[in-house]
């Protein structure tokens, strides 16, 4: 079962081999909306490739509060957790579901064995990782050159996409959380889209126009 989920997810990718060590060894995961499935300072056991849904990568900034990265989504794997399973380090991120979803964890102690076995898995890891840092860059170009308001609208963009529409459906506690912001500048700043027209606001539904 496995096997047939990874071929849908990354069509002609993968040897048949690696397709039929990940059938005897990895483990399919399902997962609900806001399932914490790594946790900081964790030891990570294995790496996951997710199959479907989307998860978010969140870090502890120096106030004990916590900031958004970036989302992954379908076919992804997170760069973080694979420095991690390589290393042998603990967590420093913290992944939390963002809508239900489904993954495949591959083991830990198949990493560097399969990095020089298999050429497909070498290219899927390092694309993955390269795909990772430039989410990890924007993020930062978003931290130091974009203001809140713009900060606050690829945010809502992009929770949108990923619910494959135009619908936000987070309080404005729960934006202010994962932008290391306070309710009351959210609540602010969602009002003035709102009368740019950018959005629509109702009871913890936001509509993107």
């Amino acid at each position: 079962m496995i096997k047939e989920k990874i071929e849908a997810t990354y069509p002609a990718q993968f040897e048949d081999e690696l397709l039929n060590e990940i059938e005897e060894l990895g483990a399919l995961v399902e997962f609900k909306s806001n399932d914490i499935l790594i946790d900081l300072n964790q030891y990570i056991k294995g790496m996951p490739i997710l199959l479907n849904g989307a998860i978010k990568i969140m870090r502890e900034d120096f106030d004990e509060g916590e900031l958004l990265l970036y989302f992954l989504e379908k076919g992804d794997t997170c760069a973080m957790t694979m420095a991690c399973c390589l290393g042998d380090k603990q967590s420093k991120i913290k992944a939390i579901a963002e809508t239900n979803g489904e993954l495949v964890m591959i083991p830990i102690n198949k990493m560097d064995e399969w990095l020089a076995k298999y050429a497909s898995w070498r290219k899927f890891i390092f694309d993955s990782y390269n795909n990772r840092l430039d989410e990890m860059l924007v993020a930062i170009d978003n931290l130091a050159f974009n203001d809140m308001n713009a900060r606050l609208k690829k945010y809502l963009l992009d929770v949108a996409s990923i619910n494959n529409g135009n619908l936000v459906n987070k309080t404005h506690q729960e934006i202010a959380y994962e932008l290391n912001s306070s309710r009351v500048v959210i609540s602010r700043l969602l009002k003035a889209l709102e009368k740019e027209g950018f959005l629509q606001l109702n009871r913890n539904v936001i509509t993107i126009n």
